[in-house]
């Protein structure tokens, strides 16, 4: 029985791409894209796919943000991180969402069957570039219980709002995109940096960068 697998990146050139290597593949079918995490999310409960592998700079509901949904709406999807990033921070905030895969973009074609084959048989796939230190660092922290990322400390309505404020909307279209009114976007903007230890916009963007939210893009 083949592997069914779900592309969600928002540059309809990268799921072509993926498409075509995986599609070539004897036991992987793929069985549907997504152009944004909530969109991810939508299909997975459409689709309950085998493996998702989910960009980590999407819009609308990052890749990290959208992984915990699924994780909540079909717990036996496995999915596979795509980034382009290989700190501790981002693979950190991806093991800890319960992704089970992290494919950095560069090598991504070469090794992207042989992940979903991996993490489709119940392992985790780390890229092999990701280098020894990163993974050791990780593993060191986790085993001092001092890992625990800042973000943690945020509800999912408040990685939302935090989301779209690093977006760049207003509170107003914030509002509009949660079905929510300006003034509650507002508090929920207020509590997220109060708990974030944050007071302005320049410090909320150092720690989005620091932590693996946004680019210097």
């Amino acid at each position: 029985m083949s592997i069914s697998v779900l592309l969600a990146d928002d540059h309809k050139i990268v799921c072509d791409g993926l498409g075509l290597l995986l599609g070539s593949q004897p036991d992987i079918r793929v069985v549907g894209e997504a152009a944004d995490g909530r969109e991810a999310v939508r299909r997975v409960r459409e689709l309950a796919p085998d493996v998702v592998i989910m960009d980590i700079n999407m819009p609308q509901l990052d890749g990290i943000a959208a992984t915990r949904e699924i994780m909540d709406v079909h717990a036996t999807t496995r999915v596979i991180i795509l980034s382009m990033y290989a700190t501790t921070e981002h693979i950190f905030r991806a093991l800890e969402a319960g992704a089970r895969g992290y494919l950095l973009k560069e090598s991504a074609g070469s090794e992207v069957a042989h992940a979903v084959r991996v993490v489709h048989a119940g392992h985790r796939y780390l890229s092999p570039k990701i280098s020894d230190e990163v993974v050791d660092e990780y593993v060191r922290i986790r085993q001092k219980g001092t890992g625990e990322s800042p973000l943690s400390l945020l509800t999912a309505r408040e990685r939302e709002v935090l989301h779209f404020v690093l977006e760049g909307k207003s509170s107003a279209e914030i509002a509009q995109l949660l079905f929510l009114s300006p003034k509650t976007v507002d508090t929920y903007r207020s509590r997220t940096m109060a708990k974030l230890g944050i007071h302005d916009l320049p410090a909320l963007v150092k720690f989005a960068i620091r932590h693996g939210l946004t680019s210097l893009e």
